[in-house]
């Protein structure tokens, strides 16, 4: 299983070049872009990146204007990012184009094949807050 969510994950990232972006940019911006406001603390441990990573893919999304940097209310030391109208258009054509690659390729499968992928959804659902969860407990004990 681990196998196939790696080759489905890879090849929905390389929708993100489309943009520009590297799938860790796309990702990135689509956590800033849907979660609103973020710390960089917060945003590299939900990102699972280093924070010289998380640094980076920061900076060249400053650098594009699709983000940028806002004061943290409870924090004057530390900042938070958010998503630029820019940034947020740019989110939108990646999902709605990994929407339509997705779609597309359920068009051509066989129809019970589709109907079986769609009722597992709640499983992998299910499964990747476990994963989270699981993390998360991980990261906390370290």
């Amino acid at each position: 299983m681990r196998g196939v969510i790696g080759k489905l994950a890879r090849q929905l990232n390389t929708s993100a070049t489309g943009e520009g972006l590297t799938p860790t940019q796309a990702s990135v911006l689509g956590l800033i872009s849907g979660r609103g406001p973020l710390g960089l603390a917060e945003l590299a441990e939900l990102e699972g990146v280093n924070p010289t990573m998380l640094s980076r893919v920061v900076g060249k999304l400053t650098e594009l204007e699709l983000i940028h940097r806002i004061p943290d209310p409870a924090d004057a030391r530390a900042a938070r990012v958010e998503v630029t109208p820019t940034g947020k258009k740019t989110h939108d054509r990646i999902k709605a184009r990994r929407a339509a690659v997705v779609s597309e390729c359920l068009d051509r499968l066989p129809v019970q094949t589709t109907r079986t992928l769609l009722e597992a959804l709640p499983a992998l659902e299910a499964l990747a807050e476990q994963l989270r969860t699981a993390e998360a407990a991980a990261s906390s004990r370290s």
